[in-house]
């Protein structure tokens, strides 16, 4: 049966994506602006399927956030606060390596490790941090600081971006988180991050950091100020830089919540545009292997039809999500491993649990093998 598109300009694009041809720059500004949600989503799901059949990936992971001090004053985020705020925390050494710990229940495979841009904390602070985790936790995989933090640090520490994170690969780090992206556009960052490294920086950050072995994700913030042509864009300059390292391993779009910044007059995100968001980085992004439904960012339902949208991981059990949360996310702050079973297979698809570069995971009581 031959499925018709109510959008008549998604037929070209159907076409090369039936080929297997890469779509162009102004492919992505069409299916941005396109409302044709289930013609997207189909050619999204043909991707995903072509790629990863029915798996869908997920980890047993926890994210730490060492500080939310932070001397950039981004008007999209809620998170960050001044040294002098009496809300303001920063935690010791032993505060994290204990709060690494705590609760422990299942063999967490991954620390997801970000936090603000502390004016006072040292690149040695953070290098201890990481042996000290290393050395409680060795079998963790470590993925730590986003490009903005690895910028910071070497800024702060007056030297090389590449001699920040040699320094910190060789105290334990493993790989890199993908946050700080936002959007690339210089027009919409002078507005939304003026404080942060510029898009080329960023990008440049994640070059030399895989040039140097480690992996990374990326991301891209959407549902700010940015158009249609904006988002085009930053997922042509991502999949760029991509063909050129093959560096990254998973994007993840990130909706703005407005709640708690200076920009909280914005609506928030729906899950249109979000299942959008997700089906549109399926079709771009041809030489990024996965795609993430971020399910503490468009809640687990979304989350769900996003795996029939182009997505294929839906993230990991997290246990306690501060920076989303503090703007106005009203998701849980953690999944235990069995409710994330339980939300793949009622989307009709097969759980794989993974580690952080997708080598499954077996699994037995509170212990686990990588299958490599």
């Amino acid at each position: 049966m031959q499925v018709v598109f109510d959008d008549p300009l998604l037929n070209p694009i159907r076409a090369k994506v039936e080929a297997g041809e890469r779509l162009s720059y102004d492919d992505g500004v069409t299916l941005f602006r396109s409302n044709d949600i289930l013609a997207i989503g189909y050619m999204a799901n043909l991707v995903r399927e072509r790629l990863h059949g029915d798996k869908t990936y997920f980890n047993v992971n926890r994210h730490i956030n060492p500080t939310d001090v932070c001397v950039a004053s981004c008007r999209l985020c809620a998170f960050g606060k001044r040294v002098r705020d009496p809300k303001a925390y920063t935690m010791s050494l032993e505060e994290v390596w204990f709060k690494a710990g705590e609760g422990w229940s299942e063999a967490v495979t991954e620390f997801h490790i970000d936090g603000g841009l502390h004016p006072e904390l040292t690149l040695d602070w953070f290098c201890e941090m990481l042996r000290g985790l290393k050395q409680r936790f060795p079998q963790v995989h470590l993925k730590a600081f986003t490009m903005v933090e690895i910028a910071y640090l070497a800024k702060r520490g007056k030297i090389s971006i590449r001699e920040t994170l040699e320094r910190l690969r060789d105290a334990g780090m493993d790989s890199l988180p993908g946050g700080g992206a936002e959007i690339f556009n210089e027009r919409v960052r002078r507005i939304i991050c003026d404080h942060k490294i510029d898009g080329n920086e960023w990008l440049e950050t994640a070059k030399i950091a895989h040039q140097l072995g480690l992996n990374s994700n990326c991301t891209m913030l959407y549902g700010h100020l940015e158009n249609d042509e904006d988002r085009a864009d930053h997922l042509v300059r991502l999949r760029a830089l991509q063909d050129e390292t093959h560096g990254f391993v998973t994007f993840i779009p990130l909706a703005f919540h407005p709640d708690n910044t200076p920009l909280q007059h914005i609506p928030k995100t729906t899950g249109f545009t979000d299942i959008k968001n997700i089906a549109v980085a399926r079709l771009m992004l041809d030489n990024i292997p996965h795609i993430k439904a971020y399910w503490v960012m468009m809640t687990p339902r979304i989350a769900q039809i996003a795996l029939k949208f182009g997505a294929d991981d839906l993230d990991g059990t997290i246990v306690e999500e501060r920076i989303y949360h503090d703007a106005g996310a009203t998701t849980q702050q953690g999944l235990r491993r069995g409710e994330l079973l339980a939300l793949i297979r009622k989307a009709g698809r097969d759980p794989i649990e993974r580690d952080t570069l997708y080598r499954p995971v077996q699994r037995t009581e509170n212990t686990f093998t990588v299958l490599v």
